[in-house]
């Protein structure tokens, strides 16, 4: 059961073992509310016989206090038992989703966008947060504790129990029935929450781009009928839960209508007791509104498969798994036939061989599109191949785990990622043991040093989102003091001069010379010049090794290496008019 819970609510298996004790916990509360229909019961009894005797005066009076300290307790174990253990599961299952992000392949990521995945962190686990404190408890206590009920009316008279009873099963099943029109409308409402959200979070991270092109206009109209799609869709979802669960209700209260009109028919035939009519009564009477809210419960806890189904996508996704011991004998980079498609199924890497040497610098050229950024990250198994095998020192990278694998690279990514801290921390990111005195030197190798001081707090200045008070060049030093800290054995380098100025493409470049002596270095590059002085240069062409080499056998081949350069010459040539 525990098994079934988890799996089916997106569970942990202490977060299950709370579930149960919650929904327990709401059949004794619900029960304890029926104690006092109980003394009522026996108090009506009594003055139908003639009166009420002396002595049972203290009776009662200790009954109403009993039946108040066991509400009062009853209350204070459901209230522990579902809110504070659903708050606690609520951390647990957004850790647990973080966790589950964190060893899952990048490929998972580009079929997904930032938006959907912190909706499903954030707002999916609040809406069961208030399922698992709220709805589910309170529905399968209002169950069981009807059950047990039933059980006792029936006792009594089946009668008339069969009268007050018969309007549940219809009524539960009107609500369940509409599961799979729910299911539907919270899948159309959830597609157009995340197209809102999409379109939210894309206006203002493109707002400088929109005011540049005086597109805003346009774009906000575009965006207004996003959110006007939005109140629409939450109309039409809140008017198909309705209709089933106001029909439900409607139903369920002919029950009172029917017992009255059994029980006089048998009071009429002498078949029925006066005492046990008005038991009846009082019981249904106390019996159909915490039902009349499990029916509403009900159908919160259909609408929460859509939620779930998005949680549980997460959970089960094939993570990337691996040997944690690192067997490699040196840091040669080997591409052993490497073929590689993303989801799409177009092949992006076709048959790729070649080496890249420990103490030698590798260049991947070539035309946009032709694989160079893919090579990289197969490279550090972001991804896993299709075909063929990549191997670092001899040892397959597919049978490592990835994070031991990565404690062999430091990458300089063209397109930085910087986090609202200090520069100190931000450099820190590259290795979280070192000491401020390590820092500062790796800081200091990657140039760092020449505009950190000239910051308002030095390098204890808050750098903003994603560093958005650096400049490119500042920012990409920074990226490269993370790799001098790290200090890893092979580097990685995607195309980290491409977008700057001279000055700064001077300075960084200093440092990269620094960062990669006596390394094994894979390096991406659309500037020739950039790669003149690598030992060895892969030239990849629609996802083909069209060429490799050194540069100066390369161009005495006159090639596609030899073309871009004469291209690239020309390029530097140009002028305007």
């Amino acid at each position: 059961m525990i098994a079934w819970l988890q799996k089916r609510y997106a569970l942990s298996r202490q977060g299950a073992k709370d579930l149960v004790k919650g929904c327990l916990a709401c059949v004794l509360q619900n029960l304890s509310f029926l104690f006092p229909a109980g003394l009522l019961y026996r108090l009506v009894g009594q003055l139908l016989d003639g009166g009420v005797p002396g002595d049972s005066l203290a009776f009662y009076v200790v009954g109403c206090i009993a039946c108040v300290g066991l509400i009062l307790l009853t209350t204070y174990l459901q209230y522990n038992a579902t809110y504070f253990a659903t708050y606690t599961e609520s951390g647990v299952r957004r850790i647990t989703l973080a966790e589950r992000l964190r060893k899952l392949p990048l490929s998972y990521f580009g079929k997904k966008d930032l938006a959907d995945l912190t909706s499903t962190i954030m707002a999916d686990c609040t809406f069961l947060e208030q399922s698992f404190s709220h709805f589910i408890p309170e529905l399968a206590g209002a169950i069981l504790s009807t059950v047990l009920v039933a059980a006792g009316l029936f006792a009594f008279d089946w009668r008339m129990a069969l009268a007050a009873l018969w309007v549940l099963p219809v009524s539960f099943a009107i609500v369940g029935l509409s599961a799979r029109v729910q299911h539907q409308l919270n899948q159309k409402a959830m597609d157009v929450k995340m197209a809102c959200a999409d379109g939210i979070q894309e206006c203002i991270e493109a707002v400088q781009d929109l005011k540049a092109n005086n597109a805003e206009q346009v774009y906000l109209e575009g965006l207004e009928e996003k959110i006007r799609a939005v109140e629409r869709r939450s109309v039409i979802n809140e008017f198909g839960l309705a209709a089933f669960v106001v029909s439900a209700s409607l139903l369920l209260k002919l029950g009172i209508a029917t017992v009255a009109l059994v029980g006089s028919a048998l009071l009429v035939t002498g078949s029925l007791d006066v005492l046990t009519f008005f038991l009846f009564l009082l019981v249904v009477s106390r019996l159909y509104d915490p039902l009349q809210g499990a029916l509403q419960n009900l159908a919160a806890v259909i609408s929460t498969r859509t939620n779930i189904k998005r949680m549980n996508e997460i959970l089960e996704h094939p993570i990337q798994q691996g040997d944690s011991r690192l067997t490699n004998q040196g840091y040669d980079i080997r591409f052993d036939h490497v073929g590689f498609a993303y989801n799409t199924g177009e092949q992006v890497l076709r048959d790729v061989s070649f080496i890249a040497k420990q103490g030698e610098v590798t260049a991947l050229v070539g035309p946009s599109g032709g694989g160079k950024t893919t090579v990289s990250r197969l490279a550090a198994r972001f991804w896993d191949v299709g075909q063929g095998k990549i191997t670092v020192g001899g040892m397959d990278v597919s049978q490592i785990d990835p994070e031991a694998l990565l404690r062999l690279y430091s990458i300089v990514f063209q397109d930085v990622t910087l986090f609202d801290n200090t520069i100190l921390e931000n450099i820190r990111i590259g290795n979280q043991d070192a000491t401020d005195e390590q820092v500062l030197e790796a800081a200091r190798l990657a140039n760092v040093d020449e505009f950190a001081k000239r910051l308002p707090d030095g390098w204890n200045t808050q750098i903003g989102e994603n560093g958005c008070q650096l400049s490119g060049g500042e920012r990409q030093r920074i990226s490269i003091a993370r790799a001098f800290l790290k200090n890893a054995p092979i580097i990685l380098l995607d195309e980290a001069t491409a977008s700057l100025d001279v000055e700064n493409e001077t300075l960084i470049q200093t440092a990269l010379s620094r960062l990669i002596r006596d390394k094994t270095v894979l390096v991406i590059a659309h500037r020739m010049r950039t790669v003149a002085g690598a030992d060895q240069i892969v030239v990849l062409s629609q996802g083909r090794v069209a060429e490799q080499g050194s540069p100066e056998q390369l161009l005495a081949q006159d090639g596609l290496y030899a073309r871009m350069v004469r291209l690239q010459t020309q390029s530097q040539n140009w002028t305007l008019g």
